[in-house]
């Protein structure tokens, strides 16, 4: 009778998953999830929407070097995605204070990753957006997520509406209004309807575009208040989960209510 050979150390490696518990200090079902390459594609492309670059010793780097780590071990395949960092979504917020800008990483609302650079926010907020609404970096005139929408029909008004579009919309929808569902002939409603039409489209000067959408997209709010901070993350991290890249467009809707929210935020500071 034969018995069972013991295993070998690196059969042991291949088989074992690093965990987020393994690499952050994290609780719950977050600790428990297997770090997957395409968790650590949101949080690169996170990074880069809000900093313009990946993180040197961030939380993209911890989580690509983990997720490859997986992926050689055969725990994960190359496309897949962990259900926590699907659901709970993958965000980079930033906020303002002491005359530094503290960077938070989240992974299903659990944080990540924390650190503070000394780059004004002001210096971010793209010149075209600033330009267009006709408001200095030091004015009183906060932004309205409406207003930020109707700049992106200026920014990125030819580009056609895609799911990823749509659902940025709908995020910033929501958050102008306050309210939980679509607003009948809202601007979300019509985001969708036009990415519903163009995925059957096969010519792109037949494709609705953003700026037929979101040209007069104030009028179509119920209600509207100026972007903040949160609010980009929504929108940022709503255009990242439902674009197959997992990248937000430059100049596009989540990149515009950013900007909003960073030029509001950096007027409130300079009057207190």
């Amino acid at each position: 009778m034969s018995q069972e050979q013991p295993r070998r150390p690196e059969e042991e490696e291949k088989k074992e998953a690093i965990k987020y518990g393994d690499v952050f200090e994290v609780k719950g079902d977050l600790a428990s999830n297997v770090v997957a390459p395409k968790d650590a594609a949101m949080m690169q492309k996170a990074e880069n929407a809000m900093l313009g670059k990946t993180q040197k010793g961030g939380a993209a780097a911890a989580m690509q070097a983990a997720a490859t780590k997986n992926e050689k071990r055969g725990v994960v395949g190359h496309e897949e995605m962990s259900k926590i960092a699907s659901d709970g979504g993958v965000t980079v917020a930033e906020t303002d204070g002491s005359g530094k800008s503290v960077i938070s990483e989240s992974i299903g609302g659990q944080v990540v990753g924390q650190f503070s650079h000394k780059v004004p926010i002001n210096t971010m907020t793209p010149p075209s957006l600033v330009e267009e609404m006709g408001i200095g970096a030091g004015g009183s005139v906060g932004i309205t997520i409406g207003e930020a929408l109707e700049a992106t029909a200026l920014t990125a008004g030819k580009k056609p509406v895609e799911w990823s579009d749509a659902a940025a919309i709908q995020a910033a929808e929501v958050r102008a209004t306050g309210r939980t569902n679509i607003v009948p002939g809202g601007v979300a409603a019509a985001a969708q309807s036009a990415a519903t039409l163009n995925a059957r489209v096969t010519k792109d000067e037949e494709k609705t575009k953003l700026g037929d959408i979101l040209a007069d997209a104030t009028s179509k709010l119920p209600s509207d208040r100026p972007a903040t901070r949160r609010d980009a993350e929504g929108v940022v991290s709503a255009e990242l989960r439902n674009d197959p890249y997992l990248t937000t467009h430059p100049g596009g809707v989540s990149a515009s209510v950013a900007a909003a929210a960073r030029l509001n935020q950096t007027s409130q500071t300079n009057h207190n």
